[in-house]
């Protein structure tokens, strides 16, 4: 009877225990998407004050060739990180699934954009399908620690839903950027427009085949033997990246440098394997440093006095219409991959964010604008520049806050882990009791 009784008093424990520990991981999850939420959009409005507000705009001066520069930078920065986060593993074990869930709702999204804004905001077709594409990239600012965090907890892992959406996630970043960047080489080609779908096409393939030769370079420069090799290749590797994005500007293959980062980034980590590791984290530093710059200098782009209420309300009703078919679609790409209601309903929630890729490309069409001295470009850029800033502002605290309120309420947690835990604490009682009752 003791026996009985001292089982079920530990069971119950045990089960207070786990619900303790899942209100706990709730808490933690919403605690970082909240830190996600307040550092980009306060380094985003940081910027607009520095622009708008009148007596700190006296006080600041933002040279516009300094922070075009700047902001490359941070854009060869973020691409390499992007780069070397990319799992070969998963690459190659790539399901019919995550295919669908990668290019289903980015190449959808972009496209729903691209006609909402030529009607709404008017924007020429080959500028219409730039913002789609600078829209269509899910952010893994916000995506991959949270998913990293309920996979640590055993939420979804069953099924494989955070691996699915890391995995997918870095396609449909690659995916938006080569689209964007084919988008952006046929808009400021010269020639006829079957000649500037060439160029972009052209920049698709000098990107990627520049990227893979200095990828395969960085094997075999440093050498394992060299002191500092950590360092060593950090610095090769950050240096022909910036290398890469402001040599291709200068060789008037705009399109192609943030392409050939992203390339040279994933072929250095491939060949470095185990050791991709701690380049990974010192990069992780250099982005901790230019991450503020970038999306306060994004921020300081946005002249509020410029803006018409009109214009903002047309670029949100263009996100809008963007977000819903996105969150549609994802739904439907997911239909008959074996997932649940609940886990369907939190992928398509969880593919909403922006903020990383949009701050990175958001601006580089104006800057272009800018150095070919066209001022109707230029009204094009800052019109796809204020949509993507919207975007970030809008969907980066929305998306985050249903991933940490969703993800322990619609995931399953590992039954089997918590199972074994489970066995291995009655089993541990069982014991300690039946030492009890000889005794």
């Amino acid at each position: 009877m003791k026996y009985t009784s001292c089982w079920i008093m530990e069971e119950k424990k045990t089960l207070r225990e786990t619900r303790r520990h899942q209100r706990a991981i709730s808490v933690n999850l919403m605690s970082f998407c909240v830190c996600v939420c307040v550092c980009v959009s306060g380094m985003l409005l940081a910027g607009v004050v520095l622009r708008n507000v009148p007596y700190v705009t006296d006080a600041v001066y933002i040279d516009q060739n300094w922070s075009a520069a700047l902001r490359n930078v941070s854009l060869a920065v973020i691409l390499t990180r992007a780069g070397l986060g990319l799992n070969a593993a998963a690459l190659r074990r790539l399901k019919a699934v995550c295919v669908r869930v990668a290019v289903g709702p980015c190449l959808t999204e972009a496209c729903t954009v691209a006609v909402v804004a030529h009607f709404l905001l008017e924007l020429p077709w080959i500028w219409s399908f730039m913002l789609g594409f600078v829209l269509a990239a899910v952010s893994p600012a916000v995506v991959v620690p949270s998913m990293l965090l309920l996979q640590s907890e055993g939420f979804g892992v069953q099924k494989g839903v955070p691996t699915l959406l890391m995995a997918a996630g870095s396609f449909d970043d690659i995916l938006a950027i080569t689209g964007f960047t084919t988008c952006l080489g046929i808009a400021f080609g010269t020639g006829s427009t079957w000649m500037n779908v060439g160029k972009g096409v052209l920049e698709v393939l000098a990107g990627v085949l520049a990227g893979g030769v200095m990828g395969l370079l960085l094997h075999f420069l440093p050498s394992e033997d060299q002191s500092d090799v950590v360092l060593r290749r950090c610095c090769l590797l950050l240096g022909l990246s910036v290398f890469s994005v402001f040599g291709s500007l200068a060789a008037g293959l705009g399109g192609a440098g943030g392409l050939c980062t992203l390339v040279l980034a994933f072929i250095a980590g491939l060949s470095w394997a185990e050791q991709k590791a701690p380049v990974a984290a010192v990069v992780g530093r250099f982005w901790d440093v230019f991450q503020p710059l970038l999306f306060g200098l994004i921020g300081a782009e946005i002249n509020i006095s410029s803006l018409s209420a009109y214009t903002v309300g047309l670029g949100v009703s263009t996100l809008c219409v963007g977000l819903l078919v996105r969150v549609l679609v994802t739904f439907c790409m997911v239909l008959f991959a074996g997932f649940n209601m609940k886990e369907k309903i939190f992928i398509s929630l969880a593919w909403m964010p922006k903020a990383t890729v949009q701050a990175a490309i958001g601006s580089t069409a104006l800057d272009m604008s800018r150095s070919a001295g066209d001022e109707q470009l230029q009204i094009y850029g800052l019109d796809v520049l204020t949509v993507a800033v919207l975007a970030i502002l809008i969907t980066a605290p929305i998306g985050a806050l249903a991933i940490g309120l969703s993800g322990p309420k619609l995931l399953q947690q590992d039954t089997h882990t918590l199972g074994e835990q489970h066995t291995h604490t009655l089993t541990h009682t069982h014991t300690a009791a039946g030492h009890t009752h000889t005794e």
